[in-house]
């Protein structure tokens, strides 16, 4: 590893940053060799191509011993330096769920800075929630169970890894998807760690999706665990209605997915929030359930919202007896526009993965800019 001009220089960077030396020989171990990336990707061929976002592009390959692997490729003008490839390899390595997908290593050669995965064989969650064709595929049962996935990932990072994590951006493209369509959370660029009994900070540097961001987060820049549940209810109401932010337009009425799933809820037609192409295959009880759980979980105020091992036994256990929700937060973009300047994006079209991005490094707090968010 220390061999090399670039080994030499990549210890002494982790040298300066503050790693001590087991940690360093950790990381060493993960660490893959450009060739040997360029071989597994062909040469990041564009026919190998899954996705590209804010942060890079995102190709398959195969080793030589014929393991799949996924390789992100960090993009030079995305803003993400060492610093957030250092933050995925600290947190990701660390990290050992089964609805977390596996960081194998990372390379830093020839000014390419490169995420190694496993494969996973499904992609993105938003592939098939937001493709009609797709969206067939998956029934009532599989959805519940990517759900309750989801909220068993998040209870992990949450209270049972050894640090507390807030993942900042728990979106449907970033939710992976294996062959048994068990759900794994993905890219944790933008986590944020807690330690000790600390549970939430103030941040000017506001990142993450809009759309699926507290609004005490996008507005105030205040993070805590209760703002990755605020997500979480988001994916929920996504999940069960297949409907996006910007998906409703009545030009007689402010309209989104929370004010639409909290219409239907008060009229008692909660029902009519659920995606039409699961064709009634499913349990009305459970599904209600989990629109009152996801309700639950976009209350305006974060004490309000519960915590995530509250979600986790909501969903598996169903004679536990749910809160009525009150309203949720109604939050539009034009206040963003307002406070900040921003333009909002008109919204993708159907399939196109979310985007997040950033500017600075991840643990900055005294910078005053916002992140370009994108209205999913």
């Amino acid at each position: 590893f220390v061999h090399t001009a670039e080994g030499f220089f990549i210890l002494l960077i982790l040298l300066l940053i503050g790693e001590d030396i087991n940690d360093i020989t950790r990381k060493s171990s993960l660490l893959f060799d450009l060739s040997t990336i360029k071989e597994a990707t062909n040469n990041f061929s564009s026919a190998n191509k899954l996705g590209e976002g804010g942060f890079g592009t995102v190709y398959k390959g195969t080793l030589s011993d014929g393991q799949e692997i996924a390789v992100k490729r960090l993009s030079k003008s995305s803003g993400q330096g060492l610093e957030q490839l250092r933050n995925e390899v600290d947190f990701v390595a660390r990290l050992h769920h089964k609805n977390l997908v596996r960081v194998l290593g990372y390379c830093l050669e020839m000014q390419e800075q490169l995420l190694v995965y496993e494969y996973i064989q499904n992609k993105s969650l938003d592939t098939f929630i937001f493709d009609a064709a797709k969206s067939e595929q998956l029934n009532w049962e599989q959805r519940h169970n990517i759900i309750r996935g989801i909220a068993s990932g998040l209870l992990y990072l949450h209270e049972d890894s050894r640090v507390r994590i807030i993942h900042r951006d728990p979106k449907a493209s970033n939710i992976l998807l294996d062959a048994s369509m068990n759900p794994k959370i993905a890219d944790f660029g933008l986590a944020r760690l807690f330690g000790g009994d600390h549970t939430e900070s103030k941040t000017t540097k506001v990142v993450g999706t809009y759309g699926y961001m507290a609004p005490e987060y996008a507005i105030h820049g205040s993070i805590s665990l209760k703002s990755d549940v605020f997500s979480f209810g988001v994916l929920v109401l996504k999940i069960v209605s297949r409907r996006r932010n910007n998906s409703f337009y009545d030009p007689g009425n402010v309209m989104n997915l929370l004010s639409y799933a909290w219409q239907c809820w008060t009229n008692e037609t909660a029902l009519k929030l659920v995606d039409p192409s699961m064709a009634e295959n499913y349990s009305s009880h459970d599904i209600v359930r989990c629109i009152n759980i996801g309700l639950l979980c976009v209350q305006e105020n974060p004490s309000d919202r519960p915590n995530m091992l509250s979600v986790f036994l909501m969903l598996n256990r169903h004679k536990m007896k749910l809160q009525t929700p009150s309203q949720p937060a109604f939050f539009y973009a034009n206040a963003l526009t307002e406070s900040y300047g921003f333009v909002e994006d008109a919204g993708p079209s159907r399939g196109k993965h979310e985007q997040s991005t950033s500017t600075s490094t991840i643990f900055s707090s005294n910078e005053a800019s916002i992140t370009e968010l994108n209205p999913q």
